[in-house]
Order: structure tokens, then sequence, then C-alpha cells
């Protein structure tokens, strides 16, 4: 197929706000929003959380039932398809939504469990995985492919890819893409405590605490919000004159198949390798990279010897970030959102920094973006990296138009 397929519209509810711009800004300043939670908690955690007023899209009528997974998730589809202009511009019919959910409605599953016999008759409907994409075709009126992709911390990604597929194959006319991640409870970070992923941290030292490739890293810091754009063929957004951000012209999908949670750089180096085919690029095109990135002791290091083993020689060409430093990890909303970011640096050429790292791990070695407001005037193409429990591995690729 050569359809090239366009990203139109953006939008954001996260953890700097529900303006993708601002956001962009927010995080080219190094500005973390992640904060202390829980305090009654016997260990301390700390997640970067959305501020977000759910009137401006729902009545208190339309709120039964939605847990805040799915609320975030209409807001910020709601966003890409203003920031697109195309609402009205496509037959229901043919507007797909392709989303990823990671968790559910954990908010609507915690409050079950601690309700004892009272528990709220629309829990089910409420934290069902698939919830989310459906509230977005009810309140966008898609009545084309309705799809749900959870596959951990590569969910949103994978939503993604998928759509693009679904544009170049002709399925869709417009899709919109993306995924959303709502599980700051209590319950939740106990099982994240338990598993010894989440980042440690000194009293007032909360927003410091994620730091991916250094050498005093300790883990990541849970995040939620939503992440969504909107993809169309090229030559449709050109003929409705409408702006196009970036063109999505690779993406790669793989699975490790070795073990449930400890990444392989063999799996991931797949999936950086199907994304540059498909995209008919070579490693040293690519002049950013936005990485999964945890600050996990393992993590870190499988990806940077996955980017190594791909890009080889040209791996110090290669500019690498994570910007969960700054907004948390998202798990199935993580994927979109970086990719929105990933998105804003290569259509700005600006590249948002890789946070709090002081010294890098030289098992991590990476040339990695330290300051902020860091300028990449020759940018020409961008990927981001999304790397999941289960072995799931997505990379997509973007290009400037």
């Amino acid at each position: 197929m050569n359809t090239a397929v366009v990203v139109t519209g953006l939008g954001v509810i996260a953890p700097h706000g529900d303006d993708a711009p601002l956001m962009f800004e927010a995080l080219m300043r190094a500005e973390s929003a992640v904060k202390p939670i829980f305090p009654d908690l016997a260990k301390p955690a700390a997640a970067a959380l959305v501020s977000f007023d759910e009137t401006r899209w729902f009545t208190k009528l339309q709120l039964a039932g939605v847990d805040r997974v799915s609320q975030l998730a209409v807001a910020a589809a709601d966003l890409a398809m203003r920031d697109a202009g195309v609402a009205g511009d496509v037959d229901p019919e043919r507007l797909g939504v392709f989303a990823g959910c990671g968790m559910g409605g954990a908010a609507a599953l915690e409050a079950a469990y601690r309700g004892g016999a009272r528990v709220p008759p629309l829990t089910i409907p409420a934290f069902m995985p698939n919830a989310p994409a459906s509230h977005v075709a009810m309140r966008q009126r898609a009545q084309g492919p309705v799809l749900t992709y959870s596959m951990a911390c590569a969910s949103s990604a994978v939503a993604i890819a998928e759509a693009a597929k679904a544009v170049q194959r002709g399925e869709v006319d417009v899709a919109i893409a993306g995924g959303s991640e709502a599980l700051i409870v209590p319950g939740v970070v106990l099982a994240w405590q338990a598993m010894q992923t989440l980042a440690s941290f000194a009293p007032d030292a909360a927003a410091t605490a994620v730091r991916p490739f250094a050498t005093d890293r300790s883990g990541f810091a849970l995040g939620e919000g939503a992440a969504f754009v909107v993809l169309e063929s090229e030559a449709r957004a050109r003929q409705r004159g409408a702006r196009m951000y970036a063109q999505l012209s690779g993406w790669g999908l793989s699975t490790d198949a070795t073990h449930l949670t400890k990444p392989d750089a063999p799996g991931q180096a797949r999936a950086l390798k199907a994304a540059l085919q498909r995209a008919d690029l070579a490693p040293s095109d690519v002049g950013y990279c936005n990485a999964h990135g945890t600050a996990t002791r393992v993590g870190d290091v499988v990806e940077r010897d996955a980017l190594a083993s791909v890009w080889g020689a040209k791996i110090d060409d290669l500019r690498v970030s994570s910007t969960k430093a700054l907004h948390g990890h998202l798990l199935g909303g993580a994927g979109a959102l970086e990719a929105v970011i990933t998105v804003l640096a290569l259509h700005h050429r600006q590249l948002p920094p890789s946070a709090h790292c002081n010294m890098i791990d030289p098992a991590c070695s990476l040339n990695l973006v330290l300051e902020p407001n860091a300028a990449a005037p020759q940018l020409e193409a961008a990927i981001s990296n999304s790397f999941a429990f289960g072995g799931s591995n997505s990379v997509l690729l973007f290009k400037r138009v």
C-alpha cells in the first residue's frame, strides 16, 4: 500500500493540562507533574495526576456508570477531533475508533471491592476495558470499527498502528486513535509497590523521583490521562485543506515470547527494524527517539541494547529522551501520550529533555537530551517506543510533511 497516513488532530488530557501545545512547552521546560499521593499508605508513593473538570463534557446524568478512564478518553478524543476540524466532514460509517486501555475502570472496580453489599449496579459497564472506546464512539457518532487493544504499556501505541493500517487499507476514512488510563487508586498503587517497580524518593523529592537511564534510577511513577490523534490519508487531508502535523510512515509490532515481565532486547529490536522497514528509512534517517524509558534497573538497559543493536555505529547520532520522568507512566495510555509528544517534537523541531538524570548509567550509554529547550533544526523523522509486560513491543515512526 502506498497510501500515506497523516496526523491531523491532537488531543490530550494529561498531567500537564488539556492543551497539547502548552503541555509540550511545559515538558520542554522540564516541569515535573509527579507529586506525593495517598499519605496513609505504609510506603510513600507518587504519581502524576490530571486536573479534570468532567462537567465540560458530561452532565450529572451522563456521568452515571462512566468511570474516570472513559471520561478522560471522551474529552481527549473530542479535543483531537476539534483540532482536526473534521467533525461533520466524515460519513459516520467511515469513522473508526481505535483505543488502548491497560486496566479499565480502576476506580469503579476499587469502589466495588470496598462497597460490600452495596455495589453500584453499573459497575460492570464502568470498568470493562472497552468502555472508553465505546463512549468515544457514542460521543463522536462513529459507526465504523470501534476496537479496544489491551497490551499493558503498549496498548495505545498498538491502537494507533492498527488505526493507521485501517486508513491505509481504505477500511475507514478517518480514525480516532489513542488511549486512556486512570488507575491512581490505593489498590492498584499497592499492587505496583508489591512488584517493586515504583520509584523511591526522599521526603519533598517526589518531583524528581523518576530518573530514566540514570545511575541512581529506582523505577517509575504512575500517571493518568488520555491522548488521541486523528489519522487520515494525506490525499484526503490535502483535499480538505487540513493542517498536517506529521506523517505516520512506519510502525513495528513484535512479541518477545520469552518472559511475561522481563523485557528482551532482540524482541524490541524486531519492532524497531519493522518500523524502519515499513517507512523505508535507515536508522541514520531518524534523529530522535522518545524512549519507553521506565527508569527500572533492567528495562532501561534492555532498551538501550535494542537501540544500539539496530543503530550500530550511528547510535550516538540518535537523540533520546524519556518524558516519563515528567508526566509519569500512563501504562495503557502511555504510547498515545508519548506519540503526541513525539509528533510535536518533530513538528516544532524541538526535543523534550530526559529529566533528573545527573549521571548516565554506563550500561545505558545513549545520546540523551539532558538540557531543556533543545533545538533540532535538522530533524526529519522520530520514533516513539512502547515496550510492555507480556513481551508486547510497538514502535511508531513519524516523518515531517
